[in-house]
């Protein structure tokens, strides 16, 4: 068992005497929870560390990083692309008028803190007649849209019904597209089109953009990033989920002039329509050619052995688990951490969600480590983190 010594009581305690803000009162929180209740008198935070995560991307791979982070931390901000314009998501934009909703009911339902059968309810699709293919969550969200006047004031309402870890907020309120621009100079317009484009093309990607240029940051999403200790970008598409947020004006200059810690999760395996062939410095490559370069202090990637038979099924999908490269790292100043991420499930290579949250942990505390009693309860969650992954792989 983690246990303190005397030093690290008396600073907690030093730390209490000094007005150190507080949550809400603990019910059965972190400590508690994983048999530390005893510290629960020096440490008045009922979900772990009071660390303050902003997360940037979209898809899968964003909800997948929200749902560890939520075991640890309550100060979570998910900022959430909003450049989707294919399948139920952009049925209900074009419909409505809507941004597209998708993306932010994933994140929603990462942080929720709900009944499975609600869980389920929210992600139903479907399957047949005009409404096939779309999810009941997504019409939810847009029942609340036409209900409380805004999309952003839907995301609040829906994220209390769900008693949310944390808020979900989209990157942008303004009805935006993404441009893809290839190394042979044709451009396509829509996040939906790009694959099939890029496949017909035979090129790489050049560059992405948005139309119209430069919309307006969530004015929530840029506080948010200023407060922060640790922001994270991905895992997730990197040309339709990652960097179609750094392209809305003034996230990309935040990230950049903040003072937390920023860490670049890459993508366990390349995708098919959008990074073939890349290594993971070619990751980290493009998205500095978005970006400026003080927007990534680490790269964290996956060296966890992949079965020879996933490794075939990916392959015949243009698809390779992602290359490291270190001495190109080096050379650019970023840091490199390289752990045992992955999960398979259902024939698919998956990031593990207390993985990745242990990885951005003991990155932090070995990186930039907080002061005083913030790093003490760092080093808790990692501790539990640690106990937790070892449970599950037994």
């Amino acid at each position: 068992m983690f246990m303190f010594g005397e030093a690290q009581h008396e600073r907690a305690q030093a730390c209490e005497q000094a007005a150190m803000p507080r949550h809400r009162e603990p019910e059965r929180g972190f400590l508690e929870a994983t048999g530390r209740g005893e510290l629960m008198a020096y440490f008045p935070y009922d979900r772990g560390s009071d660390l303050r995560v902003v997360a940037i991307g979209g898809g899968t791979g964003m909800a997948t990083l929200l749902r560890g982070l939520k075991k640890c931390t309550e100060n979570i901000t998910a900022v959430v692309t909003v450049s989707d314009d294919g399948g139920g998501s952009g049925t209900l934009r074009y419909d409505l008028g809507m941004l597209p909703p998708g993306d932010i009911r994933n994140c929603i339902l990462a942080l929720a803190n709900t009944e499975p059968t609600m869980e389920k309810l929210l992600n139903y699709r479907f399957p047949e007649g005009i409404m096939a293919g779309q999810s009941f969550g997504n019409l939810f969200l847009a029942a609340l849209t036409g209900l409380s006047g805004s999309f952003d004031e839907a995301v609040r309402q829906l994220s209390d019904v769900l008693a949310v870890t944390g808020r979900v907020l989209p990157v942008t309120e303004e009805n935006v597209f993404l441009v893809a621009e290839f190394e042979n100079g044709r451009k396509v317009l829509g996040e939906s089109k790009i694959f099939a484009f890029k496949k017909q093309q035979k090129c790489a990607i050049l560059r992405v953009s948005l139309t119209p240029d430069c919309p307006a940051a969530h004015p929530d999403v840029l506080r948010a990033i200023d407060d922060a200790d640790l922001i994270v970008l991905g895992p997730g598409s990197l040309y339709t989920s990652v960097i179609p947020n750094l392209l809305v004006r003034g996230v990309a200059q935040a990230v950049a002039a903040s003072r937390a810690l920023k860490v670049y999760v890459c993508n366990i395996m390349t995708q098919e329509g959008e990074t073939e062939g890349y290594s993971a410095f070619d990751h980290v490559k493009a998205l500095l050619a978005h970006a400026p370069p003080e927007c990534i202090d680490v790269c964290i990637t996956c060296d966890s052995d992949i079965p020879q038979e996933l490794l075939e099924r990916y392959a015949a999908e243009s698809a390779a688990a992602t290359r490291v490269d270190e001495g190109l790292f080096k050379a650019a100043g970023i840091k490199l951490v390289r752990r045992s991420l992955a999960r398979f499930e259902d024939g698919k290579v998956r990031h593990n969600p207390l993985g990745i949250s242990l990885a951005l942990f003991e990155t932090l505390r070995q990186t930039r480590p907080r002061r005083g009693h913030f790093d003490d309860i760092d080093a808790i969650v990692v501790q539990w983190l640690k106990e937790a992954l070892s449970e599950e792989r037994t």
